[in-house]
């Protein structure tokens, strides 16, 4: 049997991509001072978006406007993989570095398409 969703918080989604936002934080943590600027920054930037995108959609009245915000979330995962492939090839960490990070945004990837097909054919968020 589902579990009941009667917040934004207990859609499996938004929690997979709070563990994306934390583990990215903690990533950033090892990149040079002089990165907090720019790829750090950019990093954190769009995870934070992924999970902040979910909430606000949920908020929406309309499923019109949850998709568009979780296609927002969709976009900004796609951006996070770029810049966690970025930082990789150009030396700031190691690829085994952002392995976590990297299968979770794969995970969150798939979570997300999931929920934004449910909500077009019209079948409810709360079966997540």
């Amino acid at each position: 049997m589902a579990t009941a969703i009667n917040s934004y918080q207990d859609l499996k989604v938004w929690q997979r991509s709070m563990d994306l936002a934390v583990e990215c934080y903690g990533l950033t943590k090892e990149f040079p001072k002089e990165e907090i600027y720019g790829l750090a920054s950019q990093v954190r930037r769009s995870a934070a978006s992924i999970a902040a995108n979910i909430a606000e959609g949920y908020g929406r009245d309309s499923t019109g406007a949850y998709v568009h915000h979780l296609k927002i979330a969709q976009g900004s995962l796609k951006e996070l993989e770029t810049h966690l492939i970025l930082s990789a090839r150009v030396g700031i960490v190691t690829v085994s570095q952002t392995q976590l990070a990297v299968s979770l945004v794969a995970e969150v990837g798939k979570m997300l398409w999931s929920l934004i097909r449910r909500l077009q054919d019209g079948r409810n968020e709360h079966e997540n």
